[in-house]
């Protein structure tokens, strides 16, 4: 009988971990739950870890310590642990074979880099850890042989068009966007929108913090920043096409001038699952994708003006070093504003800017300059938030 492969899901109560779970219980024979962790959902952690008995919870804001620890009396055999260091700790446990990195933010890079040099397989959801830290984390992969497995679909489209392709070098990496709820938006009605407008997206059911990041098209920056890294190809080599449908995740352009693309219905836990699962593919109870219901597939080139923040994550790529790290810290304190109402959607895109006008940039940045880094550019957003 075949061990069951353990898995740890680091951001369990968000969007892709409440997927993952889906996965996981679509195929318990396969899978298994070894840790569950969230940020500040514990009522929904607890339910979680009734449903799937994992060897331990973790939930990282230390204050919620107690509160989970009542919820879980009633199954004593599940460890309970809080605080950033226990997120650390957790992944190294010997018994884990792969860490699915769903946490939101930068608060995924610290635990992924304990994964890896833990040689865990890691299921790449966590799109900051490469963001903030790509070349760091590239260099750990290739140190201590762990595999990085991407789960945003795009990624995923992209690694699935790549396999069986061996060494053909890529010529272009076709990125596909939804465009988001504003693509057809004027520069004056963007400079209205609400935050319930902007949680509106047309196509997708993902977190508050992603979905706000794809009407402002960061995500889609974010998204070619990760690109670079994962694929080893240039900015350059990277187009981004605004594709209303969804329904190609994205392509591979190879140098002969063939595309090989990934096509399907916006599911996110196929991408989940074949990042759990491959080289194999396992059957999937999901929508068929019917192209004759689709009808067209429409793609269109991104307006760099209304949508500035893919225009300054371009300029992060063309910058390097620390300032993708920046824009990480300055989006994360902007993008938390705006939902908080303290900010205006088009107010974000200027506070990055400044923000990267005036943090330290470092061209040779080390595990601790992003540190430094992340900590000096959301103190100079948080101030520039408050003098307006």
């Amino acid at each position: 009988m075949n061990k069951k492969r353990q898995i740890a899901i680091l951001g369990s109560t968000g969007s892709i971990g409440q997927q993952a779970l889906d996965v996981i219980a679509e195929h318990s024979d396969l899978y298994e739950v070894y840790c569950l962790t969230a940020n500040n959902s514990v009522a929904k952690l607890a339910q979680q870890a009734h449903r799937f008995m994992p060897a331990a919870v973790v939930i990282a804001n230390e204050e919620r310590y107690d509160e989970l620890k009542g919820l879980m009396s009633d199954i004593p055999d599940v460890k309970v642990y809080a605080g950033k260091r226990a997120l650390d700790e957790i992944v190294e446990a010997d018994p884990i074979d792969m860490v699915l990195t769903a946490m939101v933010g930068f608060a995924g890079l610290s635990p992924t880099i304990h994964a890896i040099r833990s040689r865990k397989a890691i299921a790449l959801a966590n799109k900051e850890t490469l963001v903030v830290a790509g070349e760091l984390i590239l260099q750990l992969s290739q140190q201590f042989h762990t595999p990085i497995l991407p789960v945003d679909s795009e990624h995923s489209a992209i690694f699935q068009s790549l396999v069986g392709e061996d060494e053909n070098p890529i010529e272009k990496i076709l990125l596909t966007a939804s465009g988001g709820p504003f693509r057809l938006k004027t520069m004056d009605e963007i400079a209205a929108v609400t935050k319930a407008d902007a949680l509106r997206h047309p196509t997708w059911d993902m977190g508050a913090k992603i979905t706000i990041d794809s009407a402002t098209m960061m995500n889609k920056g974010f998204e070619v920043i990760e690109a670079k890294w994962l694929f080893g190809v240039g900015a350059s080599q990277i187009q981004v096409l605004v594709h209303p449908q969804s329904i190609v995740h994205s392509a591979v352009q190879f140098h002969d001038g063939s595309v090989k693309a990934q096509l399907g219905v916006p599911d996110m836990r196929l991408p989940i699952q074949y990042a759990l699962s491959f080289p194999r593919r396992l059957p999937l109870s999901s929508e068929r994708l019917d192209l004759f219901a689709a009808r067209k597939l429409e793609f269109f080139e991104p307006d760099l003006n209304k949508f500035r923040c893919l225009a300054l994550a371009f300029e992060a790529i063309s910058r390097g070093g620390n300032m993708p790290c920046i824009v990480n810290a300055a989006n994360e304190v902007v993008n938390r504003a705006f939902l908080e109402d303290r900010c205006r959607f088009l107010q974000m895109g200027d506070v990055i800017a400044e923000t990267m006008e005036r943090a330290t940039f470092d061209k040779n940045p080390t595990y601790d300059t992003y540190i430094a880094t992340d900590a000096e550019a959301r103190r100079i957003a948080t101030e520039l938030l408050n003098k307006e």
